[in-house]
């Protein structure tokens, strides 16, 4: 057991004290659950991030399915080295299944008995309980009404980890927030976003608010314009019909990005406790008008016939689960203001799509132009943090070239994760976040009014884009988008360079 799994599972045993944690994935035998959620509950228990003798898993769907069954279909998405064969084995010996319906209450009782059955044996005090929703929108509100009413646990706690949407727009999502608010209190809703999770966003607080040399330049006298950016080189892949009901804005940006954007504004907390932080988030997005049609540039990828790439044969209305002439955005940029003190006039700029011509998330931060300029070709300063892949810090630089001459270049100061701290393993966002659940800790999950605002925002914007009001420009698989996207970048002050980040090697 490595040192940080030591740490961690003492702290479960200080707070927890002869309890049993049940993990109950509901809609076990779905995709998520197998593709996802189970390969993260076998790398914490292979990594001893959970206290294995003490944790029972737990699937439920309406599959009637033996236990044979349920292994052989999350099998093949557990991956194990010779080594860690028998870990497997013993892990999944150790999966318990329970079908039942999801409108029923009596299967919720027939799951809640399951579960008391099993705590007789463990000989605990108290059972804790997580439930794991990876089920789709259409059954969700009689799930957590059958848990509430059947399935809490008397003598521990009991935690709902949510995946989105989170609704599509402010009366849906409002809709869901009574309904939510009924079942449970804010400290028993974890909705999870894996943004969240990731290793560099996590850092962006720690980067922000633990240098000193950064406070004083991380504000509108310093800082030109943000950029966020969100990049994937592959289109739908067959799945365009489950786009097309929310479109990249609500798949990404109104969640993933606009949460990255609140951490880089957010002032400082008086306190690392997660209300602290999440008050402050919330303060930035109360900054924020309301997004119109002027502020962004949408797109929609049509086929381009990359040689060696079959997928850009075919572009988005060319997949046949869309909506014929659906005008539903597959790329768009959109340039928010936070309308406060330290922020006032500084664009941030958020751009995210499908069928680009790279794989990257990352933030860029850059400063304005030297005042009085003495060398007449200075290159602005630029704070990146990269995201994904290949984690980094990097801050672009003006040197003198090596040599005799006195010339100017630009290179950078350079914290890339896979050479710096080599060896050490990046967990994936979604253990860090199941991990944050058991822990209790609600700093990396999204609170009830953080998206009340943040669809207050993008709600108008949304229902022009779904009234057909919006006709996206077309950019071709593999570009960079549309190029309308780039000038209005341009138009905002941001100054793009020739110059290319080199990973470490």
């Amino acid at each position: 057991m490595t040192t940080e799994a030591e740490k961690i599972i003492d702290s479960f045993r200080s707070h927890e004290k002869n309890a049993h944690l049940f993990i109950v994935v509901l809609g076990a035998s779905g995709d998520l659950a197998k593709k996802k959620i189970y390969p993260v509950l076998w790398s914490l228990f292979k990594h001893d991030l959970i206290e294995k003798e003490a944790t029972t898993f737990v699937g439920y769907a309406r599959s009637k399915l033996s236990h044979e069954d349920l292994v052989s279909r999350i099998s093949p998405y557990l991956k194990a080295s010779d080594d860690e064969k028998e870990l497997l084995a013993e892990f999944l010996k150790r999966q318990e299944y329970v079908a039942g319906q999801y409108d029923e209450q009596e299967s919720f009782e027939a799951l809640d008995a399951f579960i008391n059955e099993k705590m007789g044996s463990t000989g605990a005090e108290k059972d804790n309980r997580v439930f794991y929703l990876a089920l789709p929108p259409s059954v969700f509100e009689p799930v957590t009404t059958n848990l509430h009413a059947t399935s809490m646990s008397k003598k521990g706690w009991t935690r709902v980890i949510v995946e989105k949407p989170f609704g599509k727009d402010s009366d849906s999502f409002g809709k869901l927030r009574n309904h939510m608010g009924k079942l449970f209190t804010e400290d028993q809703i974890y909705r999870i976003d894996h943004y969240l999770g990731k290793e560099m966003v996590q850092n962006l607080l720690l980067l922000r608010f633990s240098n000193r040399i950064l406070t004083p330049s991380w504000h509108r006298d310093h800082i030109q314009s943000v950029v966020i950016t969100m990049k994937e080189p592959f289109g739908t892949q067959g799945r365009g019909g489950y786009f097309d009901e929310f479109g990249i804005i609500r798949d990404v940006m109104q969640n993933h990005l606009l949460q990255i954007l609140t951490l880089v504004c957010m002032e400082k907390p008086v306190s690392c406790e997660s209300n602290d932080i999440r008050d402050e988030k919330v303060k930035v997005l109360k900054a924020i008008k309301p997004l119109t049609i002027d502020d962004v540039v949408l797109g929609q990828y049509v086929a381009s016939n990359i040689p060696g790439n079959e997928e850009s044969e075919m572009g988005y209305l060319d997949d046949e689960t869309v909506p014929k002439g659906s005008k539903t955005p597959t790329f768009a940029t959109a340039v928010f203001y936070v309308r406060n003190e330290r922020w006032d006039g500084v664009p941030f700029i958020i751009k995210c799509g499908k069928a680009l011509n790279e794989k990257k998330a990352e933030v860029r931060i850059q400063f304005k132009d030297p005042p009085a300029d003495i060398f007449s070709n200075s290159v602005r300063n630029e704070l990146v943090i990269r995201v994904q892949p290949n984690e980094a810090v990097y801050l672009k630089t003006n040197v003198k070239s090596p040599g005799m001459s006195f010339e100017m270049e630009q290179t950078d100061l350079d914290l890339s994760y896979n050479k710096r701290f080599e060896g050490v393993r990046l967990p994936d966002a979604y253990e860090r976040l199941v991990i944050e659940v058991i822990r209790g800790s609600a700093l990396h999950f999204v609170r009830t009014d953080e998206l009340e605002e943040a669809w207050r925002i993008f709600t108008p914007l949304l229902h022009d884009i779904d009234a057909g009001k919006i006709e996206p420009i077309t950019y071709p698989f593999g570009s960079r988008g549309p190029i309308q996207s780039d000038e209005m970048v341009k138009r905002l002050g941001y100054k793009y360079t020739q110059y290319v980040w080199q990973e470490n090697e």
